[in-house]
């Protein structure tokens, strides 16, 4: 096939697929197409083997461990499955994390996605989409970015994104390969690693435990239910045009204490949970995306704020199971050590946990 031509995808490669966004971007994919599916996840903290256990059984469902940076081991993959487009969902996310220790993120975010880039390149693949975030904008005071606006990252997890991005943009210019970039807004929903905001939150309040908000908890974000993700990440893949970026966002704009408010209401706890620790090094006040060109291909969000947490809460509370090991386990150690690392404060605090 021509590099660039555009058909519907029949074999697709989901890198990351052990994650948030791949997990619940597979389970999309099996219910509601008839595509062949295969895995790529290395099975670091945040992706975890009980996401793959669910696919078991599943003939159009396939799971190869593996970091993306072997570019050996995602060749064979592409190869042996017939792989004809990419969804690249690998990476580290965190941004405290990126401010402890950034070459992780180096390593999976930029080195995997050029591996991956330059496999696509040599077998021809019919398309590449990556998958980016609104933070590579940096912050957003008024207003909304658009596709075009200029990228300024605050942080080390931003910039790696960014130079990821600028590759796959590179690779669309320079060899003609068929990629697009989608950066949404922040995502939440079930089988999110409790690090972030809304797991973090509904789990501290299931325990009658602190919730940590950053300063004065009022940086405002816009929320996507993960479910309207994959919706976009679906139709993108069939009908976005390459070499363009598509934004993917609800326009529903919370501030993170609305947000951890709004869970407390749905578990029924008192606001008395809400507890302010010093703000993070570099921390954006505001993010905020126009997403006028996804809304012209047809697409809408579905999910409301309101049903959408209201699902994810229900969930946390019914597959305790899932996240138990995990909140209990190493990610314990790492909570505390990087809480009482911000109580420090200073820039010369900063350093490996």
């Amino acid at each position: 096939m021509v590099m660039g031509e555009r058909e519907n995808p029949q074999s697709l490669l989901i890198t990351g697929g052990a994650g948030f966004i791949g997990t619940n971007f597979v389970r999309y994919l099996l219910r509601h197409t008839d595509v062949q599916v295969v895995v790529v996840d290395a099975l670091a903290y945040a992706g975890q083997h009980c996401n793959v256990e669910q696919w078991q059984g599943d003939q159009r469902c396939s799971f190869v461990r593996g970091h993306i940076e072997n570019a050996e081991l995602v060749e064979y993959v592409c190869r042996t499955y017939a792989v004809d487009t990419i969804v690249n969902l690998a990476a580290q996310t965190h941004v405290d994390r990126s401010i402890l220790d950034v070459h992780p993120f180096v390593e999976a975010i930029v080195r995997g996605t050029v591996v991956l880039l330059e496999i696509a390149r040599r077998l021809r693949l019919s398309r590449f989409v990556q998958m980016s975030t609104d933070e590579v904008y940096g912050e957003c005071l008024v207003g909304e970015c658009s596709e075009g606006s200029p990228i300024v990252p605050s942080s080390p997890y931003a910039a790696s994104k960014a130079a990821a991005d600028s590759f796959v943009q590179s690779y669309g210019r320079t060899y003609g390969l068929s990629t697009l970039i989608v950066r949404s807004c922040n995502v939440y929903g079930p089988s999110q690693f409790p690090e972030k905001l809304v797991p973090m939150s509904i789990l501290c309040a299931l325990h009658d435990e602190l919730i940590p908000l950053y300063g004065d908890g009022t940086q405002r974000r816009q929320w996507l239910f993960v479910e309207d993700l994959c919706r976009a990440l679906w139709l993108l893949c069939r009908v976005g045009q390459p070499g363009q970026v598509y934004h993917v966002s609800s326009g529903i704009e919370q501030e993170n204490r609305e947000m951890v408010e709004h869970i407390l209401q749905l578990l029924r706890k008192p606001r008395t949970l809400l507890s302010s620790v010093p703000d993070r090094p570099g921390h954006d006040r505001r993010y905020a995306l126009r997403w006028d060109k996804i809304r012209d291909l047809g697409w809408e969000p579905q999910i409301s704020l309101e049903e959408g947490l209201k699902q994810t809460v229900e969930w946390y509370q019914a597959n305790r199971s899932w996240w138990e090991p995990l909140w209990t386990g190493p990610y314990a150690r790492y909570r505390q050590q990087w809480y009482g690392q911000l109580s420090q404060s200073g820039a010369a605090s900063w350093g490996m946990v």
